[in-house]
């Protein structure tokens, strides 16, 4: 896909979340997704405190870790979702443990180096980024991370039944229902662990269809 069709992609993305959102509030429901409280745990068993979750949405997940006693800045590019999200952290009094900011992933993340010890992102990598978009996100979570530091993040793979399915805007990136997702290759899974430590690629369903999914697990080497 050329640069400015990787524009209008993103643009036109921004601006169906944003809708999605403002139609159906809290669409995902209150409860925090299963690869969440997985990541708790791992943060958990690595004494982390401050953690950072990418593609927050309405905030179920960040919500969550709030509630578990982590302190969480959650990112999104919907402001309308992240409205929500603080509106329902005011209500749970959870607004002292839970910060947000509106950030699109393909800018540099708005941290100073190694000042989080998690981050997490559930379905975030697979949104309609390229292949080199992706690597240099994740390029950025290893600056912002700690020594230690892990990272917990899912994605829908090739598997999955969606996957060359609806429109295609070229390197795996499928539009369904006015959705577009990048289906993830195992080899590009191996290629963005390079330099970490690769802890596990876990495969797991979601959803109706269902979705299929791998959570993936690797830390910053100490």
């Amino acid at each position: 896909m050329s640069e400015g069709g990787q524009a209008a992609l993103a643009e036109a993305q921004r601006e169906h979340w944003q809708q999605t959102y403002c139609e159906h509030p809290g669409m995902y429901g209150e409860q925090p997704s299963a690869p969440a409280g997985h990541a708790a745990a791992v943060f958990r068993a690595a004494g982390a405190r401050e953690l950072l979750e990418l593609g927050a949405g309405h905030g179920r997940d960040s919500l969550y870790f709030a509630r578990e006693g982590f302190s969480v800045l959650a990112t999104d590019f919907s402001p309308a979702g992240l409205g929500q999200l603080r509106a329902a952290g005011a209500a749970q009094q959870l607004a002292e443990r839970v910060t947000t900011a509106v950030h699109d992933v393909r800018e540099p993340l708005p941290l100073a180096d190694a000042s989080v010890d998690g981050v997490f992102a559930h379905m975030l990598l697979c949104m309609a980024l390229s292949t080199e978009e992706v690597h240099a996100l994740v390029a950025e979570v290893r600056r912002v991370l700690r020594p230690g530091g892990a990272f917990v993040y899912t994605v829908r793979h090739t598997g999955d039944a969606h996957y060359r399915a609806g429109i295609g805007h070229g390197d795996d990136i499928w539009e369904h229902g006015g959705f577009a997702v990048h289906f993830f290759p195992r080899d590009l899974v191996d290629a963005l662990a390079e330099g970490w430590s690769l802890e596990e690629v876990h495969p797991f369903e979601e959803g109706g269809l269902p979705r299929r999914l791998w959570r993936i697990t690797q830390n910053v080497p100490e």
